[in-house]
């Protein structure tokens, strides 16, 4: 029996997430494929794949996913790999090249602009390329690594897109989580806890030492210092769907559901119980 589909995404902010099946024997029992996140989604939504680690937003219109307690791409505040680069303040901002690898962000960003900065503008998605962006709209939306890399530019205006919903909102923001198609359990292995195994890996990857490879593997990579992609994976992202980071994932679908995103806010379902510890820096 082929084991379950993994789809993965190939940011730097995931390499913790999959260090086991990476570097250990976690992977063992299954097919993983690398891709974009909003590519997640369709492969989930698709049958193409049983777990995929999926922009929250699109949780909400695949039907039959269950989420994997406590793991989660969150942040508490500033997360540096959402940015949104602008020639204009923006409140002036009338246009937006939006990076088609994401679909989170990009609702994020429309629940800003609706329910906090005066309104509606006009998105378009565009590949992740900033200078062709920014070359017929007033701003652009990158994520990832496409906004690590990004280099200050003088006379142009720079928005950490999780610093501004904690500004307007009080809450921490959570942009992806890992999602199992129901139907696929019956083609579980017996005995895999998949939810332990999920935790452990995230849990592995984080412990300094494996951050440091981490951070020498993506350092030329992404043309940034060790030192700088060390903060980012331990300061930036948060990597538990703890109580706090639940609260803001909730009130991210609510008001998506409010300006029409979705119909309405889905119930977070859960593979198996969920104890909402104290949250873990």
């Amino acid at each position: 029996m082929p084991g379950l589909r993994i789809s993965a995404i190939s940011f730097l902010n995931t390499a913790p997430l999959m260090w086991d099946f990476e570097h250990g024997d976690a992977g063992r029992d299954f097919e993983i494929e690398y891709t974009i996140p909003s590519a997640c989604a369709t492969a989930l939504g698709s049958n193409q794949a049983d777990i995929g680690i999926i922009p929250a937003f699109t949780y909400a219109q695949i039907p039959g996913l269950v989420i994997l307690p406590n793991i989660a791409i969150a942040s508490k505040d500033r997360v540096r790999s959402i940015l949104l680069v602008s020639k204009k303040p923006i409140e002036d901002i009338r246009t937006v090249a939006t990076d088609t690898s994401s679909r989170t962000s990009v609702a994020l960003l429309q629940v800003l602009f609706a329910k906090f900065l005066g309104g509606p503008r006009e998105l378009t998605p565009h590949v992740p390329q900033l200078e062709a962006m920014l070359r017929e709209h007033d701003a652009a939306l990158l994520i990832g690594d496409a906004a690590l890399e990004v280099e200050s530019i003088p006379g142009y205006h720079f928005y950490d897109l999780a610093h501004l919903w904690r500004e307007a909102t009080g809450h921490a923001f959570v942009f992806a989580f890992w999602a199992l198609r129901l139907d696929s359990l019956a083609r579980k292995p017996k005995g895999l806890d998949l939810a332990k195994l999920f935790q452990e890996s995230r849990d592995h990857g984080l412990q300094p030492e494996h951050v440091d490879t981490i951070a020498r593997q993506w350092s030329p990579k992404l043309h940034l210092g060790e030192a700088d992609i060390r903060s980012y994976l331990t300061e930036n992202i948060h990597y538990f769907l703890d109580r706090e980071n639940h609260a803001g994932l909730k009130l991210f679908l609510q008001y998506s559901a409010e300006i029409g995103l979705i119909p309405a806010p889905p119930d977070l379902r859960f593979l198996g119980p969920v104890a909402f510890g104290s949250a873990r820096k």
